[in-house]
């Protein structure tokens, strides 16, 4: 965190280095991205994916869009545009925050503005990359709506502090859930450390990872008081899709 010198952010273990929260499936037909965030350059460097061949968003908030620009050396490699799959306040976002990328004024050379292609989605399944996913509904605070996303026996369900019932009967039979978990302590828009593990007991994934995690939860300290079964993510873990 800026200007904080807590033993967590001083902390050596590389585990406890977190960047914004961001995903990458590895899927048949490619690499399926969730979510932009602006740390999006270092983590695609530091995790050697060299391509992005499509986005899916959980929502518009600016950790999880503003590193879209990013994406701007992409369609040299796929041949086209990069596909943007996103409810439609996502998309009304992407289009103010980024207007440049949807300007009619000729480019001054190829690659001068990200080559965008914006595919809205809702709560039905869509297929990306030669999968199919299953859009969530998950709440996050009084006045936002997201989306975590089902691929498999996998589920990501980031940003939220609550899961409707109807959304929660779309989450059992799950190998891994990732799942946000912001703090020890209440917060009005991300679940705490304990209420994620309610969440989780509910569910009964075999393996959930707790995500979106701020600088007062140290890994190694805050594993030793979970489940076995409860696990912190941490910047560069990988989860077998099958």
């Amino acid at each position: 965190m800026i200007g904080c010198g807590c033993a967590v952010c001083r902390s050596e273990n590389p585990k406890n280095k977190r960047t914004r929260c961001s995903a990458v499936l590895g899927l048949p037909g490619g690499n399926l991205l969730i979510d932009t965030a602006p740390d999006l350059r270092f983590q695609l460097l530091r995790e050697g994916i060299g391509i992005v061949h499509a986005v899916a968003f959980t929502h518009e908030h600016v950790d999880h869009l503003y590193g879209l620009d990013e994406l701007r050396l992409f369609p040299f490699q796929i041949g086209g545009p990069v596909p943007l799959y996103c409810e439609q306040q996502v998309e009304n976002r992407i289009r103010i925050a980024f207007d440049y990328a949807f300007s009619n004024r000729a480019e001054t050379h190829p690659g001068s503005v990200p080559k965008l292609e914006l595919r809205q989605i809702d709560l039905n399944p869509f297929e990306a990359l030669g999968v199919q996913i299953q859009p969530i509904r998950l709440l996050h605070g009084p006045y936002f709506r997201v989306l975590g996303f089902r691929l498999g026996k996998v589920a990501y369900c980031t940003d939220t502090n609550e899961i409707p019932e109807e959304s929660l009967a779309m989450l059992h039979g799950l190998d891994v859930l990732v799942l946000d978990a912001l703090r020890t302590t209440s917060h009005p828009t991300h679940f705490s450390v304990s209420e994620a593990v309610a969440i989780a007991d509910r569910i009964k994934p075999k393996m959930t990872y707790l995500t979106h995690v701020c600088h007062e939860l140290d890994y190694d300290k805050t594993n030793q008081e979970l489940p076995s079964y409860i696990r912190l993510s941490y910047d560069g873990l990988r989860i077998p899709l099958t």
